[in-house]
């Protein structure tokens, strides 16, 4: 029986994103390729929305016609896959990085919540299963490295993997329908419900209420005055700090042992947030990425080739031990 395997076979915008692609006939256009479309795609869906992209709104912008798209990229599903893969591109920091993993987790998290807050879409692309392009794998492989020392089995890693991105998704997409509904709004007041407090305070009784009435009363159910909708930071520090307190009371369970937490609130959260929307800033951040990636690489080649020259001399001294032996 024969040992060779069959070419695995990968969707066409998985194996797009892979570059493994095999190119359809190329148009007479050549300038045209993959990157501007993607790109140009991401600036629709950052300016209006994902539902505003299309094949023929991208080939407008790009002054081509449709059918050249699709030279390219053969479908609206696989455009909106690389444009995902491009925007969830992770900052993965260097190996060299020490830290506990409450404080490492808490910056995997950040990460992902600076993504969805830098391209709001984000969260409007339904999940469709596991992740299997390169950029999401990235994701995955950096939360697994800041979980490592935990004595956790692969299945409970995965499952608390799930949990902060479904968490940090889930509020990515609060912030944003409030910000937006602010927008909308008359008054901002209004969807604070400061604008409402008043009238609530008289019809939220003690009798039909009787646990929210002492709340509201205090004050302590709408926003405070002057909080901009969608300004949700503590509430995101707290919930977040809770879920590392309980990942850390399960370890304690199993016998192994944690970092202490992190410090309340999380004071770097608001910096990493603070995306201007400006094209010159995305590029500005585009080309930071690159010039990080371009040194996380230049670090690798120069561990491995450190790594070669130890077991060059290794070698060399194991070749001289033998024949001193000889």
């Amino acid at each position: 029986m024969s040992d060779e395997r069959a070419d695995p076979e990968l969707p066409r915008g998985v194996a797009l994103a892979w570059g493994v692609a095999a190119h359809p006939q190329r148009g007479p256009k050549r300038e045209l390729s993959i990157e501007r479309i993607v790109d140009a795609a991401m600036e629709i869906a950052d300016a209006e929305g994902l539902g505003a992209v299309s094949m023929s709104r991208v080939a407008a912008s790009l002054g081509f016609t449709t059918m050249s798209l699709y030279r390219y990229v053969t479908s609206k599903d696989d455009l909106i896959l690389l444009m995902q893969e491009g925007a969830v591109e992770p900052p993965v920091p260097d190996e060299s990085v020490e830290r506990g993993w409450r404080e490492g987790v808490t910056a995997w998290v950040l990460a992902m919540r600076a993504a969805y807050h830098e391209h709001p879409w984000l969260v409007d692309i339904p999940i469709s299963g596991a992740p299997i392009t390169p950029n999401s794998l990235l994701i995955v492989d950096w939360f697994l490295r800041e979980v490592r020392e935990l004595p956790l089995s692969d299945g409970e890693k995965m499952s608390a993997l799930l949990l902060l991105t479904s968490y940090a998704r889930a509020t990515s997409a609060q912030d944003r329908d409030l910000r937006a509904a602010a927008l909308a709004a008359d008054d901002p007041a209004d969807v604070t419900g400061e604008s409402a407090f008043v009238a609530l305070t008289e019809l939220v009784t003690p009798e039909r209420f009787p646990y929210l009435s002492p709340l509201l009363a205090a004050g302590g159910y709408v926003a405070e005055p002057g909080t901009h909708p969608g300004d949700t930071d503590d509430d995101f520090s707290f919930g977040l700090l809770r879920i590392l307190d309980g990942i850390e009371h399960h370890v304690d369970r199993l016998g192994g042992t944690s970092s202490p937490a992190a410090p309340e609130p999380l004071a770097e959260l608001p910096a990493q947030l603070d995306l201007p929307r400006d094209p010159r800033v995305r590029e500005a951040a585009k080309a930071r990425r690159e010039a990080e990636k371009a040194v996380r690489e230049a670090q690798k080649a120069l561990r491995e080739a450190q790594k070669r020259e130890r077991e060059s001399i290794k070698h060399a001294l194991e070749r001289e031990k033998h024949e001193k032996r000889k």
